[in-house]
């Protein structure tokens, strides 16, 4: 190449070097435009602590490739300060056992010292290899171009390092484009929006005061007068025991008290004229009072053999068939008698939902039955404890009173959405996912 045309070549690269947005568009160049310059198959820039920097014709170098390694292998162990030529015979290090597989038979080291002084850059150098051997004509011309390019490579890599993430985002702000940064700047606004913290939890319509209905007495239950959910009103007969075994007691008592009576009349007859009767007449007459005593006591047992409702509301129990014919005990709850109006929400809160909920916070109950009609409420309870549900899974439980009446029963279930307090939108579509993060990571 004529010297003129040497010259040329040389300041078209040093252009195209200047025009270089960043540093990788600047380290492209070198290990491909510097073929303008002198023909070579391939180019390898490297750098001290960094390894591999470009490759000529890869847009980016893999770094677990063993090509990638090999290359890594031989620069550490080139000098640092002194151009040199080298092939399979001449190369320092391991790496010369499979100079052949990786590389043609000559190549040129052309070091990268850093610059003086400062240890923001480190050293490195510039390799290429090709069929021919290297002419110290093409040495010259690749010295004088590498050290111009040493020069804008260090001039260009100073400040980003110095100034860190200030530069690094200047440099982003010129790729996206001021369109990009105003859509970024849009979805930070849009992430920042306070919206409500939301969470979901399986919920139903429950009585919020009933009255609960017990057994009076032990025995036998024997036929029910009402159906589940049936409304009914004060002094309706709601189910019956069985009066088998408390009417024979009864029947024995009531004889029992006349043989008693009877009794007491003979006796009394016999202390007028003896002295040894008139001593047993306070035991026969406390034998009376006993008998009669028990005999009141099983008819007021035979008068609640029906149990009838204690006020108007809607009876509450479950398949009458599993209590027809079963013993219960006094006090042992049968069913449960609640209000017309007298509803709120249920929600069973997840322990990993557990969100603070304020005062009187936000509950709206979505029925499977009537998904587009809501029931509102308030929150106004929020157990302290986890109670274990009847599935096994352990929540806390929530309870809502009703904003205004629903048409809806008792006992209809669906999902409660529960809203707590203000966040901002992102924090709101990123908590369960880092939550379930911190479950896995143990964190």
């Amino acid at each position: 190449m004529l010297d003129n045309d040497l010259l040329a070549v040389q300041m078209e690269l040093v252009r195209r070097a200047r025009d270089a947005d960043d540093l990788a568009a600047l380290q492209f160049i070198v290990v491909n435009d510097t073929h303008l310059l002198t023909p070579y198959r391939q180019a390898v820039l490297w750098f001290r602590g960094e390894g591999v920097k470009a490759l000529s014709g890869v847009l980016e170098p893999e770094r677990n490739a063993p090509y990638v390694q090999w290359l890594e292998t031989l620069c550490s162990v080139l000098p640092e300060n002194e151009p040199a030529t080298l092939d399979a015979s001449s190369a320092p290090g391991p790496a010369a056992g499979d100079w052949d597989e990786w590389l043609p038979a000559h190549a040129a080291w052309l070091p990268l010292p850093s610059s003086p002084g400062s240890g923001l850059v480190p050293a490195g150098g510039l390799l290429l290899a090709r069929d021919e051997a290297w002419t110290s004509e093409d040495l010259g011309a690749l010295r004088e171009w590498v050290a111009t390019w040493r020069v804008m490579h260090h001039g260009k890599a100073l400040p980003e390092r110095r100034l860190g993430w200030r530069a690094r985002a200047a440099r982003l702000r010129a790729r996206i484009g001021k369109r990009g940064v105003a859509w970024m700047a849009g979805v930070a606004l849009v992430l920042a929006v306070p919206v409500p913290l939301t969470v979901l939890a399986p919920g139903e319509l429950v009585p919020a005061d009933p009255i609960m209905i017990r057994a009076p007495l032990d025995g036998v239950v024997s036929k029910f007068h009402v159906r589940p959910n049936q409304l009914v009103t004060k002094g309706q007969p709601l189910f019956s025991f069985d009066d088998i075994a408390l009417g024979s007691r009864f029947e024995v008592a009531q004889q029992a008290l006349l043989t008693a009576e009877a009794e007491l009349r003979q006796v009394e007859q016999q202390s007028m004229s003896d002295p040894k009767a008139r001593m047993q007449l306070p035991a026969s007459r406390g034998n009376v009072t006993e008998r009669r005593a028990e005999l009141e006591l099983l008819r007021a047992q035979r008068g609640r053999l029906d149990v009838l409702a204690p006020q108007d509301g809607y009876i509450l129990f479950d398949d009458p068939s599993e209590w027809t014919g079963r013993p219960v005990s006094t006090g042992e709850r049968i069913m449960r008698l609640a209000s017309a109006d007298d509803r709120e929400i249920e929600a069973w809160l997840g322990i990993g939902d557990a969100i603070p909920l304020p005062a009187n916070a936000d509950a709206r109950l979505y029925l499977s039955a009537s998904p587009l009609d809501p029931v509102t409420g308030y929150v106004h309870f929020v157990s302290h404890d986890v109670t274990r549900r009847p599935d096994g899974q352990y929540a806390y439980r929530v309870r809502a009173r009703l904003e205004q009446g629903t048409s809806h029963r008792v006992g209809l279930k669906g999902t409660v959405r529960l809203s707590g307090e203000r966040v901002a939108l992102g924090y709101w579509i990123i908590r369960r996912p880092l939550a379930t993060i911190r479950e896995l990571l143990g964190i």
